[in-house]
């Protein structure tokens, strides 16, 4: 059996009735702090090597959003961009932050955006990790299976750890390690499961949760960093550059021989840029 203790410290939280398992690195500190939003299939542990760097020098908040990792999987739960978009606001206001410093990855991309742009007064600086305004975005493959009725069903039924290891090695430039594979597949119960396809399916358009049209977050003057995988089978390396139409001053850093998560295929190599970027930010 895969050991699914936490690498990182967690404290269990209640927001909205739903139990979330959230890391606090500094649970009596400021209200700045960096906040780093997990995507699929998450869950906070993908955090573990670049927790510990940056929370040497800020509060650092990291959790498992609802349906992922060990937080509760309600079949009520709104799993859209904005029910989970929400549902960070609660919970960053339950832990009393109000300066963020959003780091976000895969579908905590659409999440913490749309938290940002409801909240613009709060968000201090953005990293986006293989995320971002997907202009002209095409689902993947996986994506597409999951959104189509009764397919994802049986897709989902049928993957099993063997087959998680497969297709997550075949997508990536180079092996993942197999502790990561078995993490995935550890937290991959049915409500999990259950918890994608109805995420997918309420997000064939990705766009219908940003009727603004434009992210319109000051772009100008907000500071923002972006790496990228440049091995990413599901979201191509192509769609790093094009974040500087929304954040013209975007700095942007491509990681060679990385995949989609590019802080398992080389965490130091995202611990770099965004530990020198952070450090530039944190009052």
């Amino acid at each position: 059996m895969t050991d699914t203790t936490p690498a990182l410290a967690v404290t269990e939280h209640i927001v909205d009735g739903v139990r979330c398992a959230v890391h606090d690195s500094d649970p009596a500190g400021a209200g700045e702090a960096v906040v780093f939003v997990h995507g699929n299939p998450g869950p906070m542990d993908d955090w573990t090597d670049l927790v510990p760097p940056i929370a040497g020098f800020a509060r650092v908040i990291a959790m498992d959003m609802p349906g992922f990792g060990r937080s509760e999987r309600p079949k009520s739960f709104d799993h859209s961009v904005t029910g989970h978009a929400r549902f960070l606001g609660r919970l960053l206001d339950q832990l009393g932050i109000t300066r963020v410093h959003l780091v976000l990855h895969d579908f905590g991309g659409a999440w913490g955006l749309r938290w940002a742009l409801d909240h613009q007064d709060a968000l201090a600086s953005l990293t986006l990790i293989n995320t971002g305004a997907l202009q002209g975005y095409r689902w993947h493959r996986y994506a597409r299976i999951w959104q189509t009725p009764l397919l994802g069903e049986l897709f989902q039924l049928a993957s099993n750890p063997r087959a998680m290891h497969i297709a997550l090695n075949r997508d990536n430039p180079k092996p993942l390690p197999r502790n990561y594979v078995d993490r995935v597949a550890s937290f991959a119960d049915w409500p999990h499961k259950r918890a994608v396809l109805t995420l997918y399916r309420n997000t064939r358009d990705p766009a219908s949760a940003f009727p603004e049209q434009n992210l319109g977050l000051s772009a100008d003057s907000l500071p923002v960093c972006v790496i990228w995988g440049a091995g990413d089978s599901y979201i191509p390396v192509r769609f790093a550059d094009q974040q500087r139409k929304f954040f013209p001053a975007a700095e942007i850093h491509i990681i060679e021989d990385a995949g989609h998560w590019p802080f398992i295929d080389d965490p130091q190599a995202v611990l770099t840029p965004l530990e020198a970027f952070l450090r530039r930010q944190i009052h």
